[in-house]
């Protein structure tokens, strides 16, 4: 690409060999992830990835898509640009994870209004950040420079991953029972939903995210810039030891009201203890600043449960120590019950 280079493109917005060098800074990042199956590195028109399907009697592509959403502004805000990425990851991710799959690779798109190459590194960064996390390779993507469709300091942030599941070891809610426990995984904080009525109730802009919150033991840019948590690494030590996890539900926008149902099997309804995990104070203050109704705030954040997971009530105790083990704070959040409703919350 010595010899690529238009003054003319440059003139209009668009700075070609900015490009090069974003990429020649992401290179070795990026070439970090690299698990056993990446074929080739970053250039070429697509990313190849060669699956070990050994053992596997029926294998099954199991895939993800999402973006940051609205949260990316506030890193604008804070001009904070290395977190957004784990988000990105984290959201498509933790998706493939409820089905039993693993996660093999991802790609990201980043459409930018002018192309910096030090915030594109600090931005892939972050997604490398969470594919190490998910034990995933980033084997591509695409950086698009738009200048007059987004102002020169902000941008978009979107991605895909793929995962490799046994079809017959896939998690469907199909083998769930009348009796099995609930298991929640504390979040992170809000994650990567929300963030529209987060920005509206707390009226945010660069002074309010710089409040230094007392019961956050933070400022509150920082506890909302927080990044999605990734559960991809606890769930498949579930598998591992031969847990019988019944299906899995991450919880997203929607919060639990519209996400736990569509884990539920016809006829069952999982009936949830609001007390039974905590609620991490950002809520609290979201909530009584915005003059939000609780019964809004459960149906739009995760309100401290990220992933819901329904287990046999016999398998509960083993599951919790190997979800400790792997660093993450388990609680016995309600139990599947006889209903058609898919959730209530009591």
């Amino acid at each position: 690409m010595k010899n690529s280079h238009s003054e003319s493109y440059k003139a209009a917005g668009v700075d070609v060999t900015a490009g090069y060098e974003a990429v020649d800074r992401i290179k070795p990042l990026v070439e970090s992830t690299y698990i056993p199956g990446v074929i080739g590195t970053l250039g070429g028109f697509g990313g190849l990835f060669a699956p070990d399907l050994t053992g596997l009697k029926k294998p099954v592509l199991v895939s993800g898509t999402d973006g940051v959403g609205t949260k990316l502004k506030l890193a604008f805000l804070m001009d904070k640009h290395d977190t957004v990425g784990i988000d990105c990851v984290a959201m498509c991710v933790n998706d493939i994870v409820c089905s039993g799959a693993r996660p093999l690779f991802f790609l990201d798109y980043l459409a930018v209004g002018k192309n910096v190459p030090e915030r594109i590194e600090a931005i892939v960064s972050g997604v490398v950040e969470g594919c190490r996390q998910a034990g995933c390779a980033l084997i591509g993507g695409e950086t698009a420079e738009m200048p007059g469709f987004y102002p020169e300091n902000e941008y978009d942030l979107a991605g895909f991953s793929v995962g490799l599941a046994d079809q017959e070891n896939m998690l469907d809610g199909s083998a769930m029972e009348e009796g099995d426990l609930l298991i929640g995984l504390g979040s992170s904080g809000v994650h990567s939903n929300g963030f529209s009525l987060v920005r509206k109730a707390l009226g945010i802009d660069e002074a309010k995210l710089a409040q230094s919150i007392p019961e956050l033991g933070c400022t509150l840019g920082e506890e909302l810039l927080k990044p999605t948590r990734i559960y991809v690494k606890a769930v498949q030590c579930l598998l591992h030891h031969g847990i019988h996890v019944r299906a899995i539900s991450h919880i997203t926008g929607g919060g639990l009201y519209e996400n736990v149902p569509r884990m539920m099997k016809a006829g069952l309804t999982a009936r949830i203890v609001v007390s039974a995990f905590p609620v991490p104070p950002i809520f609290g203050i979201i909530a009584q600043e915005g003059h939000i109704p609780e019964r809004d705030m459960y149906n739009t954040f995760n309100m401290g449960v990220g992933l819901v997971l329904a287990i046999p009530r016999q398998e509960v105790g083993r599951a919790k120590e190997v979800l400790c083990r792997a660093g993450e704070r388990a609680y016995i959040i309600g139990s599947v019950v006889k209903g058609e409703a898919g959730v209530e919350l009591v």
